[in-house]
């Protein structure tokens, strides 16, 4: 199964949406699961949209990001343009917010950061590389540091199966 995450810029593109998760209470780019018979662009605007209340055009596709491990999946990742809507929160996410790129909340996963910079590097070409930053080693880090937090994911994870 392939993921789906996008990026939304302010017009200015100086801050960038994200949406705080009701499961796992962290900040994400919004994104999730591609559903059967959905291409990646489609699942990226439902997404976008299920998780923020904004629909969103797709300006372009950043990247396509291949597992590392157990714990991360094929991912397509891209950039979305808001054309109508207001923030809303849903059943998967508990706040919407633009932060400034150069203000993110603590709590927003550190990977993150490099897709950001992917995006920020405007490459006419799709880039397909490896997911860093995330691996068994982290996550043993994380546990010791936010072991509620890691309990809720990896729960989160097992109910998906």
């Amino acid at each position: 199964m392939s993921a789906v995450h996008c990026i939304v810029f302010d017009e200015a593109r100086h801050s960038i949406l994200l949406v705080k998760r009701r499961d796992v209470p962290v900040w994400v780019l919004p994104g999730g699961g591609i559903d059967a018979n959905e291409t990646p662009e489609e699942a990226a605007r439902r997404e976008v949209l299920e998780e923020s209340g904004y629909t969103v055009t797709i300006v372009r596709k950043i990247a396509e990001y291949l597992p590392v491990n157990k714990l991360t999946k094929p991912t397509h990742f891209f950039e979305g343009r808001v054309i109508s809507g207001s923030p809303r929160t849903s059943s998967e996410s508990s706040a919407v917010v633009f932060f400034p790129l150069d203000r993110l909340p603590k709590d927003f996963p550190h990977f993150y950061r490099y897709w950001i910079e992917d995006a920020l590097l405007n490459s006419p070409e799709v880039l397909r590389k490896k997911i860093r930053g995330v691996s068994y080693w982290m996550l043993v880090k994380l546990l010791i540091l936010h072991p509620v937090l890691v309990t809720r994911f990896l729960l989160t994870k097992l109910k998906k199966r």
